[in-house]
């Protein structure tokens, strides 16, 4: 749980470097996910799910920005960035 936590910190401060504004709001049962509002970049979360689901998407986003290959990021993190890409 506590690799899940960090990493959620991490990715969470990863996806702001890259412009993301990441948002955690209650979303039913959407699991949130990118998305551009006024014109900016988003990320939502969905604050009512685990803190594994909410770093899935969070993840997933990522993954899909080729910029995060550049960016500093740990091992761990980046081996998941790694899984998604698969």
């Amino acid at each position: 749980m506590s690799d899940t936590l960090g990493l959620l910190e991490e990715s969470r401060h990863l996806a702001r470097e890259l412009g993301y504004e990441v948002k955690e709001e209650p979303l039913g049962d959407l699991p949130g996910g990118p998305c551009r509002v006024g014109g900016r970049s988003r990320i939502l979360l969905n604050i009512e799910h685990p803190p594994a689901e909410q770093l899935a998407v969070l993840v997933a986003a990522l993954a899909a920005d080729p910029r995060v290959r550049q960016e500093p990021k740990s091992r761990l993190l980046a081996e998941r960035l790694a899984q998604v890409d698969r």
